[in-house]
């Protein structure tokens, strides 16, 4: 066997500062996505994450549309002084119930991408992921909530051929797990039978695009996002944390509209008992 020489310092940095890169341009597309999910809906976008929260308006208007709540006065000036204003009022809220280890205002305006992808992450975490919760009924263990929501995954998934799920990155890759999560709750809008393993983006692009179709569901990756060697854990996990929300808030309306038809059939039928 020929002799393969091990790799060199400067390869290896190299190789270590590519997956960096891969792995920050794959958050800022599926988070900017996330952002303008809600966004859009107060008739504002963002263009690049990097630079477009760096006076703070649209980081407070982001918090504000998700939490329900107002942060208070915006300040309207250009000044560095009057963004830093703004993004610690954002950040200020943040604090009430999430940590925020050294990122200060002056990150987010001089728009450092690390931990701006952080701090989209930390709000992705405290409003969309942290409710989701499982307690294990043998251990009584209470499940965080990355473990929570793969449990659900694996249980919305189990008995679906071709799906394994074991976590937020390869598993998704054939595209059949985001196919099994629609089919399990709406079967009508999706033929579960007719999808073949080997055919990764044509089953990742049938899912996204019925959930965004069908379900209303932001389309926050693309196939290639998820057919390659190293899919971003953050990236799917935000878009799958989607699905659980949507699903959950149906379970919830149905749950309540049979409530309400026991309510009214038991009210009915007691009047004419009278």
């Amino acid at each position: 066997m020929a002799y393969v020489p091990p790799p060199t310092p400067t390869f290896e940095k190299d190789r270590i500062r590519a997956l960096k890169n891969e792995r920050i341009n794959s958050q800022k597309k599926t988070f900017t996505k996330w952002v303008n999910s809600f966004l859009d809906k107060n008739n504002n976008h963002v263009d690049d994450l990097f630079t477009d929260f760096s006076d703070g308006r649209l980081l407070i208007c982001l918090l504000e549309i998700i939490s329900g709540e107002k942060l208070g006065k915006i300040a309207r000036g250009k000044l560095r002084v009057h963004k830093i204003e703004n993004v610690n009022k954002a950040l200020e809220f943040l604090q009430r119930s999430v940590k925020l280890e050294s990122i200060g205002a002056e990150d987010i305006v001089d728009g450092n991408e690390r931990l701006i992808l952080a701090v989209i992450w930390m709000i992705i975490l405290r409003f969309q992921i942290a409710d989701i919760s499982y307690q294990d009924e043998m251990s009584k263990e209470k499940k965080s909530a990355k473990e929570a929501l793969l449990l659900w995954c694996q249980r919305m998934t189990r008995g679906y051929p071709g799906v394994d799920v074991q976590n937020f990155t390869t598993s998704w890759r054939n595209g059949l797990a985001f196919n099994a999560l629609i089919h399990k709750h709406r079967p009508d809008i999706i033929n579960y039978g007719t999808l073949r393993p080997n055919q990764h983006e044509a089953n990742l692009n049938n899912a996204f695009n019925v959930a965004e179709e069908s379900l209303g569901i932001a389309k926050l990756l693309d196939a290639e996002d998820v057919d390659c060697p190293r899919p971003d854990e953050k990236s799917i996990m935000t878009y799958v944390s989607m699905y659980y929300q949507y699903f959950a808030k149906m379970k919830s309306e149905e749950t309540g509209g049979r409530r309400i038809a026991k309510v009214g059939h038991t009210r009915g039928t007691h009047k004419e008992i009278t």
